[in-house]
């Protein structure tokens, strides 16, 4: 394939679609042709904005100028779109979750197959910046032996009022969210075994979905990783706090507020006990300034556009997908062990 602008189509064109549109636009060598949603009044504002919007979806595969199709419709949707796609011979990018369950994510992986066409998940949280610092702290051995992680998203608003509290449109939480947190944690502890999985799931605003699912990981290395997603907290937990060997790193927020703890020098000998209300203790009792050391966060940046490139160079032969499928696949398997202990309540053994 030359270098030409490499040309796709955006089906769906809800608040994903739109976003897609938008960062499209600011993209060397990629171009929109064009948009297709089932809803007119999406149809009317992609005119609106000047895109050129095909009237079917039929239309918009019989295309010969689109290389690549986004599919950004509700969740249950992606596999026969995306199969679709690719039968016509188009590459293929699915918004996440890839699909409902590992048996659907299978057939669709058989179509990229048989096709010979790209097939890859739009995991967007990879790049996100306070994931990438904690991942850097992680690998560089920052705190010492890292022996617990909690990752958290909290809101108090409840799941959206749209498809996303429908179960059968492959609502709640778990896949909404749980997809990004746990794809996180997966490669961060980057060959290590998952051994153990152990979920609870809260109802709090419906009965249909999940509005809130609480996870814990044991995996083979001894490290024990929370994952949890909330909507009906109205006081937030920081998104990251990481324990090492020597040392703590917290993240409150998206703005990569927090810090790094650690022990520096000699232990404190003669602990001054702290009193409380009831008592006194000195296995909690706060350590002097002198004995331990605070660092900034070493902050990562990241530019969410590279997906797209290395999307366009995956299908060009000029490097390797980000996005691996056997990756999105293990993380689906994790979401349905997830569901399996919470229905069980129990633990349930993954790898």
């Amino acid at each position: 394939m030359s270098q030409k602008d490499m040309r796709i189509a955006i089906v769906g064109l809800g608040g994903m679609g739109d976003w897609h549109r938008q960062l499209i636009e600011s993209i060397d060598g990629l171009t929109l042709a064009g948009t297709y949603d089932i809803r007119e009044e999406r149809q009317e504002y992609a005119r609106e904005k000047k895109v050129n919007v095909y009237d079917s979806f039929e239309e918009l595969l019989a295309d010969k100028s689109v290389d690549l199709c986004l599919i950004a419709t509700p969740n249950d949707l992606h596999k026969p779109l995306a199969i679709a796609a690719m039968k016509a011979g188009k590459n293929v990018v699915s918004e996440k979750p890839v699909t409902l369950s590992s048996a659907d994510l299978q057939e669709m992986i058989d179509a990229s197959k048989e096709t010979g066409m790209l097939f890859t998940v739009h995991q967007n949280r990879r790049w996100d910046e306070d994931y990438l610092t904690m991942k850097k702290i992680y690998e560089e051995n920052m705190l010492g032996e890292v022996f617990r992680i909690e990752s958290r998203v909290h809101g108090s608003r409840g799941i959206p009022g749209d498809w996303r509290q429908e179960k059968e449109h492959g609502g709640g939480m778990v896949l909404d969210w749980g997809v990004h947190l746990l794809d996180q944690i997966l490669l961060m502890m980057e060959g290590v075994k998952l051994k153990k999985v152990y979920a609870t799931m809260t109802y709090v605003t419906n009965q249909l979905v999940d509005d809130g699912f609480t996870a814990s990981l044991l995996f083979a290395n001894g490290t024990e990783v929370i994952v949890e997603v909330g909507t009906s907290n109205f006081v937030n937990l920081p998104r990251w706090y990481m324990l090492g060997s020597n040392g703590t790193a917290v993240i409150e927020d998206w703005n990569l507020k927090g810090e790094i703890v650690s022990a520096k020098g000699q232990n404190e000998k003669d602990v001054v006990p702290v009193i409380t209300a009831a008592g006194l203790t000195k296995t909690m009792a706060p350590r002097r300034e002198d004995t331990i050391a605070k660092a900034e966060l070493p902050a990562v940046k990241s530019d969410i556009r590279d997906f797209y490139r290395n999307v366009m160079k995956a299908i060009r032969g000029e490097e390797e997908i980000i996005v691996k499928l056997p990756e999105v696949a293990r993380v689906m398997r994790l979401m349905e062990a997830i569901f399996e202990s919470a229905e069980k309540k129990q633990a349930i053994d993954f790898e």
